[in-house]
């Protein structure tokens, strides 16, 4: 895939926006649509610290819970869904509380799953990828990598295998066969403002999303971290392919977004108070993060 060097390249203010650097802002804020970003909250865990930090010390029976979220990328032209949740029958076996569908959530604000011609899948864990035929009609895009590893040699390993549900990637697979998944190979170009980065880590083939905002670049981390925490404290979650990876992994979540405040984690609570509600209609359910953080 063709690369746009500009979209690609970071704009990192390590000390405050230099000159340059406002520079390159203006001209992408000039050529590239800014995306409205929508988190929006269809799921949560109670959990202990010492479920979601390897070293969780004084943390370790501190309450901890998790939330579920899928994202919306919207333009006046494009829409893109990232990840698209697990279902009620999943939700079940997991002892997960499902608070609503991914696809009523989405609908609440404008967007019919039905009708998407786009979703990106970070990863092919259950909570990720779980409702494929509520999507009929789009298109999805993964790294080569998690395919390779989610039906590999390590899937016989139930220290890896049981964060997968088989029969989402059955849904996978069968898309593949019907020309509905489109493969990545690292980084990519998936449309002017919106790039793919495989990170890996959490698991082989783990990408994130870079998407233009009118406040910068914001980074749709996923599961490369799922707290705020976990990067902090460079304390990875402790459900890991490769800890080294998920470490460097920190440090390029960085080099992508515009501050540390463009850094979404995939899990935390705290991101449904740091953001404003998508209209006062969705307090609680879907938050904006082109929008600066409240706090």
């Amino acid at each position: 895939m063709r690369q746009h060097p500009d979209l690609l390249k970071p704009v990192v203010y390590p000390y405050g926006p230099s000159t340059q650097s406002m520079r390159e802002t203006r001209k992408m804020s000039e050529t590239i649509t800014p995306y409205v970003v929508h988190a929006i909250k269809y799921a949560h865990h109670d959990r202990k610290g010492s479920e979601n930090l390897i070293h969780p010390g004084d943390l370790h029976n501190v309450d901890m819970p998790l939330d579920f979220f899928v994202w919306a990328l919207v333009s006046k032209t494009r829409t893109y869904v990232v990840d698209i949740g697990f279902s009620a029958e999943t939700a079940q076996k997991r002892d997960r509380e499902l608070i609503r569908c991914p696809s009523i959530g989405l609908k609440m604000i404008g967007i019919n799953a039905a009708r998407v011609k786009d979703v990106i899948i970070t990863h092919m864990h259950y909570d990720h990828v779980g409702n494929f035929n509520l999507f009929p009609n789009a298109h999805f895009h993964l790294q080569e990598r998690e395919i390779t590893y989610s039906t590999g040699r390590h899937m016989t390993k139930s220290v890896f295998s049981t964060a997968y549900n088989v029969e989402d990637v059955i849904d996978v697979i069968r898309g593949v066969y019907k020309g509905r998944v489109t493969f990545h190979n690292g980084d990519a170009n998936l449309a002017p403002g919106i790039s793919l980065h495989h990170i890996g880590g959490h698991t082989d083939g783990l990408q994130v999303v870079r998407v233009w905002t009118e406040r910068g670049w914001v980074v749709l981390a996923s599961d490369a971290s799922h707290l705020y925490a976990n990067m902090s404290q460079v304390n990875p979650f402790p459900i890991v392919f490769n800890v080294g990876d998920m470490v460097d992994g920190y440090d390029r979540l960085n080099e992508l977004a515009d501050t540390k405040d463009h850094i979404i984690p995939g899990h935390d609570p705290l991101v449904m108070e740091k953001y404003p509600a998508s209209s006062p209609e969705l307090n609680g359910i879907a938050v904006r993060l082109d929008l600066p953080p409240k706090n």
